[in-house]
Protein backbone atom coordinates (compact mmCIF):
# COMPACT_ATOMS: atom_id res chain seq x y z
CA UNK A 1 0.00 0.00 0.00
CA UNK A 2 1.58 3.18 -0.78
CA UNK A 3 1.57 6.59 1.50
CA UNK A 4 -1.23 8.07 -1.01
CA UNK A 5 -3.50 5.28 -0.80
CA UNK A 6 -2.89 4.84 2.88
CA UNK A 7 -6.41 5.64 4.58
CA UNK A 8 -4.79 7.83 7.10
CA UNK A 9 -3.57 10.00 4.21
CA UNK A 10 -6.98 10.51 3.76
CA UNK A 11 -7.46 11.43 7.22
CA UNK A 12 -4.27 13.61 7.71
CA UNK A 13 -5.40 15.87 4.66
CA UNK A 14 -8.86 16.39 5.81
CA UNK A 15 -7.59 17.68 8.77
CA UNK A 16 -5.11 19.46 7.68
CA UNK A 17 -7.99 21.15 5.54
CA UNK A 18 -9.55 21.94 8.71
CA UNK A 19 -7.07 23.32 9.75
CA UNK A 20 -5.83 25.62 7.28
CA UNK A 21 -9.19 26.85 7.16
CA UNK A 22 -9.59 27.84 10.96
CA UNK A 23 -6.41 29.56 10.66
CA UNK A 24 -7.28 31.67 7.91
CA UNK A 25 -11.03 32.25 9.07
CA UNK A 26 -9.37 33.12 12.72
CA UNK A 27 -6.53 35.54 11.74
CA UNK A 28 -7.57 39.51 11.46
CA UNK A 29 -7.93 40.75 7.70
CA UNK A 30 -5.09 42.16 7.83
CA UNK A 31 -2.75 39.22 8.62
CA UNK A 32 -3.83 37.43 5.99
CA UNK A 33 -3.16 40.06 3.51
CA UNK A 34 0.54 39.97 4.71
CA UNK A 35 1.13 36.21 3.12
CA UNK A 36 1.29 37.74 -0.21
CA UNK A 37 -0.07 35.12 -2.38
CA UNK A 38 -3.24 34.20 -0.20
CA UNK A 39 -6.49 34.34 -0.59
CA UNK A 40 -10.15 33.86 1.21
CA UNK A 41 -12.91 33.44 -1.43
CA UNK A 42 -16.35 33.55 0.23
CA UNK A 43 -19.07 31.82 -2.66
CA UNK A 44 -22.76 32.91 -2.33
CA UNK A 45 -25.46 32.20 -4.87
CA UNK A 46 -27.78 34.81 -5.75
CA UNK A 47 -30.94 35.71 -3.62
CA UNK A 48 -34.46 34.35 -4.13
CA UNK A 49 -35.81 35.63 -7.57
CA UNK A 50 -38.77 37.73 -8.47
CA UNK A 51 -40.29 34.98 -11.03
CA UNK A 52 -41.27 37.76 -13.78
CA UNK A 53 -41.25 35.50 -16.88
CA UNK A 54 -37.76 36.37 -18.29
CA UNK A 55 -34.37 35.05 -17.66
CA UNK A 56 -32.69 37.97 -15.74
CA UNK A 57 -35.55 38.65 -13.26
CA UNK A 58 -34.91 40.66 -9.80
CA UNK A 59 -34.90 39.55 -6.62
CA UNK A 60 -37.59 39.40 -4.54
CA UNK A 61 -38.47 41.21 -0.93
CA UNK A 62 -37.09 38.00 0.94
CA UNK A 63 -34.26 38.31 -2.10
CA UNK A 64 -33.91 41.71 -0.70
CA UNK A 65 -33.50 40.83 3.31
CA UNK A 66 -31.24 37.87 2.02
CA UNK A 67 -28.73 40.39 0.07
CA UNK A 68 -28.94 42.62 3.51
CA UNK A 69 -28.05 39.42 5.63
CA UNK A 70 -25.09 38.75 3.14
CA UNK A 71 -23.90 42.14 3.47
CA UNK A 72 -24.19 42.19 7.46
CA UNK A 73 -22.73 38.48 7.09
CA UNK A 74 -19.16 39.84 5.19
CA UNK A 75 -19.49 43.48 7.12
CA UNK A 76 -15.80 42.20 9.35
CA UNK A 77 -14.21 40.30 6.57
CA UNK A 78 -12.02 42.59 5.06
CA UNK A 79 -13.53 42.16 1.44
CA UNK A 80 -11.08 43.52 -0.63
CA UNK A 81 -12.84 42.23 -4.31
CA UNK A 82 -16.84 41.91 -5.74
CA UNK A 83 -17.57 39.62 -8.08
CA UNK A 84 -20.78 39.32 -9.74
CA UNK A 85 -21.90 37.66 -13.01
CA UNK A 86 -24.07 39.98 -15.27
CA UNK A 87 -27.64 38.84 -14.47
CA UNK A 88 -30.06 41.17 -12.21
CA UNK A 89 -30.09 38.74 -9.67
CA UNK A 90 -26.23 38.30 -8.97
CA UNK A 91 -26.08 42.51 -9.27
CA UNK A 92 -29.02 43.28 -7.06
CA UNK A 93 -27.20 40.76 -4.40
CA UNK A 94 -24.34 41.77 -4.29
CA UNK A 95 -25.31 45.70 -3.93
CA UNK A 96 -25.84 45.90 0.18
CA UNK A 97 -22.09 44.73 0.32
CA UNK A 98 -20.75 46.60 -2.24
CA UNK A 99 -22.75 50.22 -0.78
CA UNK A 100 -21.33 49.19 2.76
CA UNK A 101 -17.54 48.48 2.12
CA UNK A 102 -17.73 51.20 -0.95
CA UNK A 103 -15.86 48.23 -3.36
CA UNK A 104 -16.77 48.22 -6.99
CA UNK A 105 -17.92 44.77 -8.57
CA UNK A 106 -16.52 43.18 -11.26
CA UNK A 107 -18.49 41.07 -13.69
CA UNK A 108 -16.50 37.63 -14.00
CA UNK A 109 -17.94 35.27 -17.06
CA UNK A 110 -19.78 32.59 -15.88
CA UNK A 111 -18.69 30.40 -19.02
CA UNK A 112 -15.45 30.30 -18.12
CA UNK A 113 -14.74 29.28 -14.40
CA UNK A 114 -11.53 27.95 -15.36
CA UNK A 115 -10.22 31.24 -16.15
CA UNK A 116 -11.88 32.87 -13.38
CA UNK A 117 -11.00 30.51 -10.71
CA UNK A 118 -7.08 31.23 -12.01
CA UNK A 119 -8.13 35.04 -11.57
CA UNK A 120 -9.38 34.53 -8.05
CA UNK A 121 -5.87 32.07 -6.69
CA UNK A 122 -3.53 35.17 -8.61
CA UNK A 123 -5.12 37.70 -6.76
CA UNK A 124 -4.29 38.09 -2.83
CA UNK A 125 -7.34 39.07 -0.75
CA UNK A 126 -10.46 38.45 0.57
CA UNK A 127 -12.97 38.27 -2.08
CA UNK A 128 -16.78 37.63 -2.51
CA UNK A 129 -18.43 35.90 -5.00
CA UNK A 130 -22.11 35.76 -6.00
CA UNK A 131 -23.30 33.62 -8.89
CA UNK A 132 -25.61 30.55 -9.26
CA UNK A 133 -26.83 27.12 -8.27
CA UNK A 134 -25.28 25.42 -11.61
CA UNK A 135 -22.19 27.61 -11.56
CA UNK A 136 -21.25 27.93 -7.97
CA UNK A 137 -20.05 24.21 -7.73
CA UNK A 138 -18.10 24.27 -10.44
CA UNK A 139 -16.28 27.39 -8.98
CA UNK A 140 -15.16 25.61 -5.83
CA UNK A 141 -13.71 22.80 -7.74
CA UNK A 142 -12.21 25.08 -10.01
CA UNK A 143 -10.52 26.53 -6.96
CA UNK A 144 -9.65 23.06 -5.27
CA UNK A 145 -12.48 22.94 -2.94
CA UNK A 146 -15.35 20.32 -2.16
CA UNK A 147 -18.65 21.56 -3.33
CA UNK A 148 -20.50 19.14 -1.58
CA UNK A 149 -23.90 17.88 -3.39
CA UNK A 150 -25.59 19.80 -6.31
CA UNK A 151 -27.11 22.95 -5.47
CA UNK A 152 -31.28 22.62 -4.80
CA UNK A 153 -33.53 25.01 -7.24
CA UNK A 154 -34.72 26.72 -3.94
CA UNK A 155 -31.79 26.37 -1.97
CA UNK A 156 -30.44 29.58 -1.09
CA UNK A 157 -28.35 29.35 2.45
CA UNK A 158 -25.64 27.41 0.97
CA UNK A 159 -22.44 29.46 1.13
CA UNK A 160 -18.91 28.60 0.98
CA UNK A 161 -15.23 29.71 2.30
CA UNK A 162 -12.24 28.59 -0.42
CA UNK A 163 -8.65 29.46 1.52
CA UNK A 164 -5.93 29.19 -1.46
CA UNK A 165 -2.62 29.45 0.18
CA UNK A 166 0.72 30.41 -1.27
CA UNK A 167 1.94 27.10 -3.61
CA UNK A 168 -2.13 26.37 -4.74
CA UNK A 169 -3.31 24.33 -2.09
CA UNK A 170 -6.73 24.97 -1.45
CA UNK A 171 -9.51 24.19 1.47
CA UNK A 172 -12.91 24.72 1.42
CA UNK A 173 -15.83 24.90 3.77
CA UNK A 174 -19.41 25.04 3.30
CA UNK A 175 -21.50 27.60 5.37
CA UNK A 176 -25.28 28.35 6.28
CA UNK A 177 -26.70 31.84 6.57
CA UNK A 178 -30.12 32.81 6.37
CA UNK A 179 -33.45 30.49 6.28
CA UNK A 180 -33.48 27.75 3.63
CA UNK A 181 -37.16 28.21 1.44
CA UNK A 182 -38.00 31.51 2.85
CA UNK A 183 -40.03 31.87 -0.46
CA UNK A 184 -42.13 29.28 -0.07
Amino acid sequence: MTERSHPAHGTRRRLLRHIVLAIALLLPAGELHAQDASSVVYIVRHAERAEDGTSDPPISEIGEARSQLIATLMADAGLTHLHTTDFQRTRSTIEPTAAATGLVPSVYDASDLEAFAARLRATPGRHLVVGHSNTNTELVRALSGDPGGPIGEMEYDRGYVVVVLPGGYSGSSIFRFGQDGLER
